[in-house]
């Protein structure tokens, strides 16, 4: 009897049963040889190996059956998931406008439409009665696709062509195309797979764009004049290290254009003047083991952001013509309690983005003062971040603000005047009022006594002393720090008593660049033992119990997610892992697949015993047992460049055969789509619809 078959006699036979715990207990998935596999004196047998070929009909037949059986578990809830939509999607301004953003001559903006999955792009020119001019409607390109994504919008320098780049299967390699604004000619040239970075030359015909490689690694930067043979494409910089990823970019005073090459630790930079493309890059510092650096011009002189000799980095500055390291001169201080993230330059004023115990801030420099002012926040517990900001020769800053009760809020800063001007917040559609929301920030103690950061939110009428049903979350991963944001869907659950929560654990940057350090490579467990002290001192404190709490991560939050589930299976009641990266020993064996070899120094090496045995002792997928598990809900997205498709079918694959419980597994995988899911803006909520009515199922919440 073939494999699709079988499971789908099991799958009919345990639904004409269902009583709502019915699980396959035997996936054919079993029935296949083992892929065995000798390392440092241990064999690894993977007995689902074969689901990684994606080309073979067994395969396709096995996922497609999954899909049906988790359909078919949850068509109790189509009615549930309707309205779920309806409510989230009722909320949402669906015509709407964005803050218009000005360069040179021009104001550039989106717009959404009833209606409409995707943002049609615009512009006005800066004279009064201008009309408006549609430069790219995302709608139009997204027709006929399941999937559909933009990689590029850039306008050259003269306002005049349009570069642009789609991606119609989630597998993030965009074709790369040009249109005349003026002329609406669209022109022949189509250079295909390109990454995400693009960048035009000050001559308005020169554009540099990046490929990658067969492991999906940004590597190749390449430059196409327009209306030119696309095969004639010189190669610019090639990258050969296969842990260095490379990307082109220009300064915000467009005087140079920069080749980065970076790992998770190192950074190297090439500059050239943006009026002469055809010129040579020149190295403005090369690669040094454990130094990251950025840069910024303004006027004469070069800023860099840097970690050398300054854990939680520092800036110095040197002059154009002088960018030899021992030319660099201190311009602000590393400090012990303080992470610079970021820098931004402008013509007299320079911006500062910092962390200062768990929360961010914004300084500004005026150069001709010679002082440094940060701009004022009323909140305890918000996020802020400098927006996009092309414009050079401006005193205005523009930042977006947020935080659990307050939606999202486009502010322009005057740093001559220090006043701030509120452009555009969010519209929550209905009867949303902030002031019925409470956050709040505690502390849990991790198993070392680190303390650790969680945000809260809840309705503040519906917050009992009793336990709550609890959406608690965490990410935790390569120095990306969770902060936390207001969303107009997650009053959803808010409006029905749910407690929303975010632990900030280490491996994110929160904290200060030592968080991250500490939650990876060697220390990677502190990221898995800090949430599972979290969701124990939310419990202790009478917040929630493990009959309401609900896990969830994504990506290597989701990876979280399967190390947290092995560890503790019994605190939480229901995991949801989303395009979970379970399968880490595989796949990091595997330096052919996308991100590995740039990952080593994120994860470690398993080539190296001490980090085979450090990454094997966690990994999800090989740290499977026979015990009672959650309720879990798995995705997964068949075009994901980012986390095959097959670890989390593989994850579940075996959990069914393992777990001794009777609660609900299911995968969901979305055959159109890569890591990020559903690409429209309707579909994606559908998706969150999808998510709560399992979590509404299980917990068995009144609609």
């Amino acid at each position: 009897m073939k494999l699709d078959l079988l499971f789908s006699v099991v799958v009919a036979l345990c639904l004409l049963a269902h009583t709502g715990n019915c699980e396959i207990t035997s996936p054919p998935a079993a029935r296949q040889q083992p892929k065995t596999t000798k390392i440092h004196g241990k064999t690894l047998s993977d007995p689902y190996a074969w689901l990684r070929d994606r080309e073979s009909k067994e395969v396709m037949s096995y996922l497609k059956n999954e899909n049906f059986y988790t359909s078919e578990i949850m068509k109790d809830t189509e009615e549930l998931q309707t309205c779920l939509f309806e409510e989230m999607k009722s909320r949402i301004k669906e015509t709407d406008l964005s803050v218009p953003q000005k360069i040179d001559s021009y104001y550039y903006y989106s717009r959404t439409e009833e209606g409409k999955q995707y943002r049609i792009h615009c512009r006005r020119a800066d004279e009064e009665s201008a009309p408006e001019e549609i430069i790219f409607d995302e709608n139009k390109f997204a027709e006929g696709t399941p999937y559909f994504a933009v990689g590029a919008l850039e306008v050259s320098p003269d306002h005049n062509i349009l570069a642009y780049s789609i991606d119609n299967s989630g597998n993030e390699k965009f074709e790369l195309a040009f249109v005349n604004l003026i002329t609406g000619q669209t022109y022949a040239d189509r250079i295909a797979s390109t990454t995400y970075g693009i960048e035009w030359a000050e001559d308005n015909k020169t554009i540099f764009y990046t490929l990658m490689d067969d492991t999906g690694r940004a590597c190749l930067i390449k430059k196409h004049k327009l209306s030119s043979d696309v095969a004639d494409d010189k190669e610019v910089y090639l990258e050969k290290d296969g842990q260095f990823w490379t990307g082109i970019s220009k300064t915000r005073d467009r005087k140079y254009l920069m080749i980065n090459s970076s790992s998770s630790t190192s950074s190297e930079y090439r500059i050239l003047e943006a009026d002469k493309p055809d010129g040579e890059f020149r190295m403005f510092r090369a690669r040094e083991k454990d130094i990251e650096f950025g840069l910024v011009h303004q006027n004469d002189y070069f800023y860099i952001l840097t970690n050398e000799n300054a854990v939680n980095f520092k800036i110095m500055r040197t002059r154009d013509n002088e960018t030899a390291p021992e030319k660099w001169q201190e311009f602000i201080a590393g400090r012990d309690n303080v992470l610079i993230d970021d820098i931004d330059a402008f013509a007299d004023h320079l911006v500062i983005s910092e962390r200062e115990n768990g929360l961010q801030k914004l300084r500004y420099f005026d150069r001709k003062s010679g002082e440094f002012k940060y701009i004022p926040f009323n909140e305890a517990v918000y996020s802020v971040t400098v927006d996009d900001n092309p414009e050079y020769k401006t005193s205005k800053i523009r930042y977006r603000y947020t935080s659990l009760t307050t939606p999202d809020s486009i502010f322009d800063f005057d740093m001559d005047s220090a006043t701030s001007e509120l452009k555009k917040q969010t519209e929550i559609l209905g009867t949303f009022d902030s002031t019925n929301y409470q956050s709040e920030r505690i502390f849990a103690k991790a198993t070392d006594n680190t303390l650790i950061p969680i945000s809260l939110v809840y309705r503040k009428d519906m917050r009992k002393k009793s336990p709550a049903k609890t959406y608690f979350t965490g990410y935790g991963s390569y120095g990306s720090s969770f902060d936390p944001y207001f969303s107009s869907i997650r009053l959803t659950l808010l409006d029905r008593g749910f407690i929303y929560a975010i632990a900030h654990v280490r491996g994110g940057q929160e904290m200060g660049r030592p968080w991250y350090d500490n939650g990876k490579l060697l220390k990677k467990k502190n990221t898995f033992t800090d949430f599972i002290s979290c969701a124990e001192h939310l419990i202790e404190l009478g917040y929630t119990d493990k009959d309401n709490l609900v896990a969830n991560g994504g990506s290597a939050g989701g990876l979280l997610m399967g190390a947290i589930v092995n560890m503790r299976p019994d605190l939480f009641k229901i995991v949801v892992a989303d395009v979970p990266f379970v399968d880490v020993i595989n796949t990091m064996l595997d330096p052919s697949l996308p991100l590995v070899r740039e990952e080593y120094e994120e994860w470690g090496n398993p080539e190296i015993k001490e980090y085979f045995d450090y990454i094997y002792s966690y990994s999800p997928y090989d740290n499977i047992k026979a015990q009672d598990y959650p309720a879990m809900l798995v995705t997964a997205g068949l075009n994901d460049p980012r986390v095959s498709y097959w670890e989390p079918a593989k994850f579940v694959a075996r959990l069914r055969t393992l777990k001794t419980d009777k609660n609900l597994l299911l995968l969901k995988t979305n055959l159109d789509a890569g890591h990020a899911g559903a690409s429209g803006r309707y579909d994606f909520i559908k998706e969150i619809a999808f998510e709560y009515a399992f979590i509404f199922k299980i917990l068995a919440v009144k609609f």
